[in-house]
């Protein structure tokens, strides 16, 4: 295999047939014809001497091939959009992208608001914002800042601890004027509870401290903290939401106090090779004063 004239363009085309699962869905995402994309699949899978995708009923199934190819394409396409992002500004000047990365929760409720006061500082500045409750790899570039509840161990981190996020048991007053409220954690199996769908570990370790957690004792079972939420508002049942966002939505009441809280600390972190750039050290700063301030309020 001869693959030193092989075009970044066919690694990113060759991914995002990967991602879409057809031709079709991956001219769209790139922007490009559709045979355009399938001649860089030809062009790629000449230049690696094997098949990436055969095709099916359904559009296209990526080979063994293709799937050891999948992590270092999107390598490489973390490396270009971090690449991209370092060189649209200078290094002292306010503008270009930053990359920031959270949770579900964290992106859509709290950190728009947040975002909109700098925005309004600095103009030229724009925002990516990725919204994932997966860690993303800030040491490949994957973003350039990060919300995280655990503290960073790489030495080439940079993070400040902004406070504590404290989570527990809420539901809609309608809910609990129909079922009542619980006495205690154990009668909460005689409710409609709203919880995980995949155990996770930092589920698993939860379980151990209230074991009454379980996943078949859930009325409703969702991945997602943004579907949990919104149930909880619609008065499904009772569910884990964050104190703070609960407190803003005076029909949202506090099930088991005494019984259930679960306190997350809030570090926000960013790549030591950024701190010489302004854009990133001030959108750092700007998000660690922000958070600071609203969770000092509780």
């Amino acid at each position: 295999m001869d693959d030193k004239n092989i075009h970044w363009d066919y690694y990113r085309t060759a991914l995002a047939v990967l991602e879409e699962g057809s031709l079709s869905g991956a001219a769209r995402a790139l922007g490009l014809t559709q045979p355009t994309v399938g001649r860089h699949i030809e062009a790629l899978e000449n230049a690696l001497g094997t098949s990436l995708f055969v095709r099916n009923q359904s559009g296209l199934s990526p080979t063994i091939a293709a799937l050891a190819m999948k992590p270092y394409a999107e390598s490489l396409r973390a490396t270009e959009s971090a690449l991209l992002r370092s060189v649209s500004a200078e290094a002292n000047e306010v503008r270009g992208t930053v990359r920031v990365t959270a949770s579900e929760v964290m992106g859509v409720e709290i950190l728009p608001g947040m975002l909109t006061g700098l925005r309004q500082d600095y103009p030229e500045l724009s925002i990516e914002l990725q919204i994932s409750n997966h860690t993303q790899d800030l040491l490949k570039r994957d973003a350039d800042i990060a919300i995280r509840n655990t503290e960073p161990l790489q030495d080439a981190l940079i993070a400040r601890r902004a406070g504590t996020i404290s989570l527990g048991f809420f539901a809609h007053a309608d809910y609990l004027t129909r079922h009542g409220m619980p006495a205690d954690m154990d009668a909460l199996k005689d409710h409609s509870l709203i919880g995980f769908d995949q155990e996770f570990p930092y589920i698993r370790a939860l379980q151990k401290r209230y074991p009454q957690i379980q996943r078949a004792a859930f009325a409703l079972r969702a991945d997602s903290d943004l579907v949990q939420f919104s149930a909880i508002r619609q008065g499904y049942g009772i569910g884990i939401c964050q104190l703070g966002l609960a407190t803003q939505h005076t029909y949202l009441q506090r099930v088991l106090a005494d019984e259930f809280q679960i306190d997350f600390p809030v570090w926000v972190v960013m790549h030591e090779d950024l701190r010489s750039s302004q854009r990133y050290r001030i959108t750092f700063d700007h998000l660690v004063k922000e958070l600071q301030a609203l969770l000092q309020k509780g």
